[in-house]
């Protein structure tokens, strides 16, 4: 591995993690080049959600790559997108009644995020933003402006400024604490620079360590956003795409966001993609005032559909359902058992084992004794002190007995030392 300490720069971070050389991949599994066998529960940071090289998705990118069919178009016309739009259109948004434009942007997910904050303050004439403690959005300068994370803003090398965060509760009982913070920071907004152009929130806070906003939150989160004229951004790069139980996340409260980000698994087989969906009365775009040169990727576009007719074919949500049923009672009932400080907190299949209250360090340490145990899971949360699972969403009732089994078997072994 010595070429990759030697060229790389020294911002690489997950292979630090996981410090092994990885070959190939099949569903739930991945393969060292020396052959070792690593259960899954990292899934891309999301990007996976139907599992590594998905045979009906990678049969489609595949057929469409031998074709020789186009493969760069910049934002050009291409059956490719037509068909994702298309299928797009009859599967998510008529089903659920949405009525929203759709902006292809560059590859990432922070470019996305980068795109709605612009948009809605063209629209609003407004520059500041309401935002979240606890949030992330992405690397990106806009992006980092109204993401809470501290290690990312110290990398900016300059000031972030047109954001102001608000609490962002954990449980119901934080509920009313927080409605009355984001009022009165509105209120201070509002007499120091004008009221905010916009709110942006994850409904599930997954790189700051598995919050899941109550529903009865993100109704009066809407509300109150009516009531002022701010717009109310949902970004639903990491937990979006089924994710949740649900398409988007943000249905499970009845809710419909102004803007949507998405980006990560979108595009169902791992490749860059990223959009925005904002109402039509918000496109007030002029041509090319949001550009970039990979937004019109068409093996994206092509895996993009291919993989929402197989979520339908095999009706996904029920299958995230049931299996979240079967992850969380594992977690809650032998996991969060083995100590009564230990708290496991998610929704769908996105679930975090906090062990903040034993140890600060002690994910991090049953991170990488999962990996030597043969299995890649994540740390989130301050200081890392969250175990994040985050696995395909196709994943199997016996992988994640395997996954589970490893987890107990590390956090046992350290909590010997405590």
């Amino acid at each position: 591995m010595d070429i990759f300490e030697r060229l790389e720069s020294n911002v690489r971070g997950y292979c630090r993690s996981f410090p092994t050389v990885f070959e190939k991949a099949s569903g739930s599994v991945v393969y060292s080049e020396n052959g070792r066998r690593y259960l899954d529960l990292f899934a891309g940071a999301g990007a996976l959600n139907y599992g590594h090289n998905n045979q009906e998705i990678k049969a489609r990118v595949i057929e469409y790559f031998l074709e020789d069919n186009i493969l760069h178009a910049l934002d050009m016309y291409t059956p490719a997108k037509r068909h994702f739009l298309e299928v797009f259109e009859e599967t998510i948004l008529k089903p659920k009644g949405l009525n929203f434009k759709i902006q292809f942007c560059g590859p990432t997910g922070t470019n996305a995020v980068e795109a709605a904050l612009k948009v809605a303050r063209r629209v609003t004439g407004r520059t500041d933003i309401l935002a979240f403690s606890g949030s992330y959005h992405g690397m990106t300068l806009g992006a980092l402006s109204v993401s809470a994370t501290e290690a990312a803003r110290a990398a900016a090398g300059l000031p972030l400024r047109n954001a102001r965060f608000a609490p962002y509760p954990n449980c119901e009982s934080q509920v009313q604490d927080s409605i009355a913070a984001i009022e009165e920071t509105i209120d201070s907004m509002s007499r120091d620079n004008g009221k905010p152009a916009a709110c942006i929130l994850e409904t599930v806070q997954a790189e700051g360590g598995i919050n899941v906003a109550p529903e009865s939150w993100l109704k009066e989160l809407r509300r109150i956003c009516d009531q002022h004229g701010i717009l109310l951004i949902c970004d639903d790069i990491q937990v979006g795409c089924f994710r949740s139980g649900n398409f988007f996340s943000f249905e499970r409260a009845d809710i419909v966001p102004d803007l949507i980000t998405l980006s990560k698994s979108i595009s169902g087989i791992g490749f860059p993609m990223s959009i925005l969906l904002m109402k039509p009365e918000l496109d007030v775009w002029k041509p090319g005032e949001h550009t970039g040169t990979f937004r019109g990727h068409q093996l994206s576009f092509v895996g993009a559909s291919a993989a929402l007719e197989y979520a339908n074919k095999i009706a996904l949500p029920e299958k995230v359902r049931a299996t979240s049923r079967y992850l969380q009672n594992r977690l809650t009932n032998e996991v969060a058992g083995l100590d009564s400080r230990i708290e496991v907190r998610g929704v769908g299949m996105i679930w975090g084992v906090d062990f903040s209250c034993i140890n600060m360090d002690m994910a991090q340490r049953v991170s990488r004794l999962c990996f030597e145990d043969g299995m890649i899971i994540e740390t989130a949360g301050k200081n890392d002190s969250v175990l994040k699972i985050l696995p395909p969403l196709t994943i199997s009732e016996e992988e994640i007995d395997e996954g589970c089994d490893k987890i107990i078997v590390a956090a046992k072994s350290i909590l010997k030392s405590y």
